[in-house]
């Protein structure tokens, strides 16, 4: 049987903690090429420039003053045409020199005159296009409201990044997920809207011998989400906090909370957003260097 000096075994377990410690951070560094990805899509957060709230009857959209909805950009026809807002329906109807073109989410053209509810359980079911803007309707509980979007938005053309923390393995922590079920967790947007949504269990964890909770959100996929701030919040990150991915516990109730892919919400790129807040209790009274800076100055 071979055997192996000590100092053999301590360079093979080097140099495995090594190899282990490269793929990380290689993983770590694919998170954030699809993550800046995601930003500069077409649906990403870096083209809004419009967030316009309906009222009952009809809303006329343009560029010019006398308009309900004023999108205040030049290129912009004075009158495009109007939303229709009744019945808990919202319509468009095209004015009479310019055409929309209105497609579903699999780019199937559709009707587009006064005939399509644009307000659907789905959203962004259907998009509404003029040239390089394009539009979806959203509803945030009592109000409903239309996201605007410029493909070619000042703001998607000079970003440069985000900045982050350096990428370090402590800030990727072992919790427990503890259920609970039973109670909603009620999640606060910058409206000042509060919502119930699915518990995805508290995780509970420890950071310097200290033992700290966050509570999730089940949104129904694959992953948690959790939104919290910390003692970075407003100084280095993001004022109202930031957002996390997670896997759902395995067998032994138990996942990881990665720090290093810590996010900002959409709303620190853009002030046409109805980000959500964190909780109290996921205000964290440590500092987290660790995953996105803070960027630009909303």
């Amino acid at each position: 049987m071979r055997k192996f000096s000590i100092i053999t075994i301590l360079t093979l377990l080097s140099f495995t903690n090594f190899a282990q410690t490269n793929t990380y951070f290689g993983e770590v560094e694919a998170w954030n090429d699809e993550r800046i990805a995601a930003l500069k899509q077409a649906d990403g957060w870096l083209n809004l420039e419009g967030l316009f709230w309906l009222k009952k009857g009809v809303n006329s959209f343009g560029s010019a003053s006398t308009n309900d909805l004023v999108y205040d950009n030049a290129a912009f026809p004075k009158h495009l045409g109007d939303f229709i807002y009744e019945n808990g329906k919202v319509y468009w109807k095209d004015a009479s020199k310019e055409k929309i073109t209105i497609k579903d989410n699999a780019g199937l053209v559709l009707a587009n005159s006064g005939t399509l509810n644009l307000l659907t359980q789905t959203e962004g079911s259907y998009n509404s296009r003029w040239k390089d803007f394009v539009w979806v309707v959203i509803q945030r509980e009592d109000k409903v409201g239309v996201r605007f979007r410029n493909l070619k938005a000042k703001t998607l053309l000079e970003f440069k990044g985000i900045e982050r923390f350096p990428v370090d393995v402590k800030w990727r922590i072992k919790a427990k997920v503890i259920p609970q079920d039973q109670n909603p967790l009620m999640i606060m947007n910058v409206l000042g809207q509060n919502t119930a949504q699915k518990h995805g269990g508290q995780l509970v964890f420890d950071i310097e011998g200290t033992t700290y909770r966050l509570d999730a959100i089940d949104e129904g996929g694959i992953r948690l989400f959790v939104t919290f701030a910390d003692a970075t919040s407003g100084k280095t990150t993001y004022g109202s906090g930031r957002f996390i991915e997670l896997e759902r516990p395995d067998a032994n109730g138990f996942t990881y909370i990665d720090f290093n892919k810590a996010y900002n919400p959409p709303c620190a790129f853009t002030e046409f957003a109805t980000c959500p807040l964190p909780p109290p209790q996921n205000r964290l009274t440590i500092a987290i260097p660790a995953g996105e800076k803070k960027y630009g100055q909303h």
